[in-house]
């Protein structure tokens, strides 16, 4: 625990410099109530706690959320990242916050040519000159952790070259190690912020920005869904240079086209866009349903149409996973939905996992039935064409998020994903439909959920956990009953909101305690100034008008303290 303490602190003080800037950001966007929630005021100089103890009216005029948004979109980029991660999650921030975050852009100002160039010959040990002929000092497209060069190799092939920014490693690892602090603070200093699991949402984030951090493994995504669409003529999948390739580097192919939402440029190929935005969808179906892996950043920037009529995609730092279990249970869940049988459908949100322990089961099963019947049955009357799938994915999100469920990342980013697909597909067709597009999926999906293959291997896992049971219920009984003769059983119990109630019991005694020295010094003063001990100042004695002033001083700190709390 020492040695932990310790490290902690020297983090804390290696970062100071960000702590300040960050803890600067928040205040001036109103969020000075937190700061001192969360016990970080000690890194604010007196002067601005006295500042920012006023009300500013530009703060005022924007709603909590728009203004966290700003305040994640000037701290630069691990908490853009954050955000963006965050967008996808509102079981866990709601839906407002959510969408308030979907708004920010992964843009960035790009940083010059000749530390690209360097960063290039240093991770990969070879001159610019001798690899790349041709290297454009203009990026193509520059990002927050990463720009794009356009560049040709000698043997005329044309590539893009994708370099990480100088420092963005170490700056991204330390913002990291300061947001798990803020974590680990708002647990401790706000016992009811654990609904909303801020520590996981930091693990989360640290897992999922150093994947985007390492090109290597951008690259394994990239080879992967090269191979998933060998056989499919109408997606195209640049080729990686493995021999030109670090963690930091990444050479690809360079697929030249007009974006998917540049309707013009489409239309100036002679490309007929109803059957791209078939193409497009189908091919992401076959991501989600057929795979188990999907590209999970389809903004209108990473898909680009090409002159033959091909669909190309890029940056493949963001991806989704779907295991077997979970793509039987979507499989189980469109067979529910199309035979009504709403128990069904509700069984599968329990087999998913999402329902925490502490959820009466019989009482979530009613209520979450009525609400899926009153998402579900005006569908019914409807057209498999008029049906928008993508809004009631969304819906039925928002229902999960109302009755507290658990919803995987993954299941929240293939959401997100089919969203974005819709956008785009209505854009390029505005009578495209996709449900239409997800029924062949579909069936195929609950075909072989219902083969007598997968009914016998489901069968045999059974038996197989089956057998277990049996063999370890008996030395668990034992080791149960051994424990209980010695009295190694534990109970714990954890008091929702007492750590709170005890912070506030302690903060009231203290201001209590400080008032009645503040009296005492009045009274004390008072005594001296009627004594007229010692020298005057303005017709007063000395001591006693010093004693006024500390005792002023005094009380002004401590109305501002209560003030900045909210609590008179």
């Amino acid at each position: 625990m020492a040695i932990t303490g310790i490290l902690r602190f020297w983090q804390t003080y290696k970062n100071i410099g960000r702590i300040k800037e960050i803890v600067n950001v928040f205040l001036r966007h109103g969020f000075g109530q937190f700061i001192e929630q969360v016990n970080l005021q000690r890194f604010i100089p007196l002067r601005k706690r006295l500042k920012f103890f006023k009300r500013w009216p530009e703060v005022e005029k924007h709603t909590v959320p728009q203004r966290l948004r700003m305040v994640f979109s000037e701290l630069g980029p691990s908490f853009m990242k954050l955000a963006q991660l965050l967008s996808s999650r509102p079981d866990l921030i709601t839906q407002e916050y959510a969408d308030e975050f979907k708004k920010l852009q992964d843009k960035a100002p790009p940083f010059p040519a000749e530390e690209a160039k360097q960063t290039v010959e240093s991770e990969l040990g070879v001159s610019i000159k001798d690899v790349f002929p041709e290297f454009e000092d203009t990026p193509a497209a520059a990002a927050s952790i990463a720009q794009v060069h356009n560049a040709t190799l000698k043997s005329g092939e044309k590539v893009i070259v994708k370099v990480q920014r100088p420092d963005i490693r170490e700056r991204i690892e330390a913002d990291t190690v300061i947001l798990a602090v803020i974590a680990r603070l708002m647990l401790k200093y706000i016992p009811e912020s654990k609904f909303f699991n801020p520590a996981g949402i930091v693990d989360e984030f640290s897992k999922t920005v150093k994947k985007e951090l390492d090109f290597v493994i951008e690259s394994r995504n990239a080879q992967r869904f090269k191979r998933n669409f060998a056989e499919n003529p109408h997606i195209c999948i640049p080729k990686v240079y493995t021999d030109l390739l670090s963690g930091r580097v990444l050479v690809m192919e360079r697929l030249e086209g007009v974006r998917i939402d540049d309707i013009k440029g489409i239309q100036s190929l002679g490309l007929e866009k109803s059957e791209l935005a078939k193409r497009g969808v189908d091919a992401y179906f076959k991501m989600i349903f057929e795979d188990g892996f999907f590209h999970a950043d389809p903004h209108p920037g990473n898909v680009f149409v090409m002159s033959d009529g091909r669909i190309a995609l890029m940056d493949f730092g963001i991806v989704g996973r779907l295991t077997p279990e979970i793509m039987e249970n979507i499989a189980g869940a469109f067979l529910a939905f199309f035979n009504r049988d709403f128990d069904g459908l509700v069984n599968q949100y329990i087999e998913l996992g999402l329902v925490a322990e502490d959820i009466d089961i019989e009482t979530f099963k009613r209520e979450f039935k009525t609400d899926l019947i009153d998402i579900c049955e005006p569908l019914y009357s409807l057209t498999i064409s008029e049906i928008k799938i993508a809004e009631y994915f969304e819906i039925l999100t928002q229902v999960a998020v109302k009755h507290g469920l658990s919803i995987p990342s993954d299941l929240l980013l293939m959401n997100k994903t089919l969203l974005i697909l819709d956008n785009i597909g209505r854009q390029l067709d505005p009578d495209f439909n996709f449900a239409s597009a997800a029924e062949p999926y579909a069936t195929k999906l609950v075909k072989n959920r219902m083969s007598p293959e997968r009914i016998l291997k489901r069968t045999k896992e059974n038996l197989t956990e089956m057998g277990d049971l049996l063999i370890n219920t008996p030395k668990q009984v034992s080791r149960l009953l051994r424990k209980t003769l010695k009295d190694g059983i534990r109970f714990n119990v954890n008091t929702l909101g007492m750590e709170k109630l005890i912070k506030d019991i302690d903060r009231s005694s203290n201001r209590l305690a400080f008032s009645i020295i503040v009296a005492a010094i009045i009274v004390g003063s008072s005594l001296l100034i009627q004594s007229g001990i010692g020298g005057e100042i303005f017709g007063l004695p000395a001591i006693g008008a010093a004693g006024f002033l500390i005792a002023f001083v005094l009380g002004v700190a401590l109305l501002i303290s209560i003030l900045r709390s909210g609590r008179l």
